[in-house]
């Protein structure tokens, strides 16, 4: 498996520096959030070209760092149309310029599980479902046209909750090219992390053979509250986790979130022996 990282880890740097610092750690590519990364170039929406991702690309390329997912966290549930319509038109704006930068796959969460609460107190949940799988319906055919991957995130707090929620949207929109970026500790709290085995294991049967990334992390208690940590001693079962992930989805990209940019070749090196 490869094992990667969030590119703007080591900070929001000009191009140059950026692609620099990060050969400098043994990872085998970064996901690139552009506007989160980059500091001297304006990747907003409307500025993307073929000529700018081409440059991107070209510059990770040289650096020997592989660019494996693009990350354009959207909002895809926002309660304001407007605004909504401008992150849906950037994250599609990525989706058309991703293969010039040498990337399969367009990455997003979901939006927050109580948007539309105070509009829709009895059925708020459903309402925001019903609005994200409009706006995936949209991406999804736009990804579609390119050739590359809508990467959907479940998390126990967004829209797409759990792994039934997650499969609930796949069935409906029965696209190809709508992938599932699972990162397990984001399906974990603390009313079920008793059952974390359950419902680890509920996801790949639901939705293995869609897993087109993953993310690693780990979980502490601190003051009876679980936060997120780097990869290593915690209360998530990370080796069985990593022995699930070989088996369904061999060689493919991890993206080690939670951790300093001075423990991450440490936590590569112990990721790769407890993979073992």
């Amino acid at each position: 498996m490869a094992y990667g990282t969030l590119a703007h880890t080591v900070g929001c740097k000009p191009l140059a520096e950026l692609t620099r610092t990060l050969a400098s750690y043994d990872i085998d590519f970064v996901q690139l959030a552009l506007s989160k990364a980059i500091s001297d170039i304006d990747t907003g929406l409307g500025r993307l070209s073929h000529g700018l991702a081409h440059h991107i690309g070209e510059q990770f390329q040289r650096s020997g760092v592989r660019i494996g997912v693009l990350g354009c966290y959207i909002d895809p549930i926002h309660p304001d149309p407007a605004q909504r319509r401008r992150e849906i038109d950037r994250f599609k704006e990525h989706l058309r310029f991703a293969r010039q930068l040498g990337v399969p796959m367009v990455a997003t969460e979901t939006g927050d599980l109580h948007t539309y609460r105070q509009q829709y107190p009895g059925s708020y949940i459903d309402k925001g479902y019903e609005v994200l799988r409009e706006t995936v319906l949209e991406l999804a055919e736009e990804a579609e046209k390119w050739g590359v991957y809508a990467a959907i995130e479940p998390v126990c707090r967004h829209t797409l909750s759990s792994p039934e929620r997650m499969m609930q949207l796949l069935e409906e929109i029965p696209c190809s090219c709508i992938g599932v970026v699972l990162d397990p500790c984001n399906l974990l709290d603390e009313r079920n992390l008793d059952r974390q085995d359950e419902v680890i294991d509920q996801a790949f049967s639901l939705f293995g053979d869609r897993i087109v990334l993953a993310h690693i992390k780990g979980l502490v208690y601190q003051d009876g509250k679980l936060v997120e940590t780097k990869p290593g001693e915690s209360e998530f079962h990370l080796a069985r986790f990593l022995k699930l992930l070989a088996s369904c989805k061999p060689f493919i990209d991890i993206s080690i979130e939670s951790t300093q940019p001075h423990e991450l070749n440490d936590t590569i090196r112990y990721l790769k022996q407890i993979a073992e």
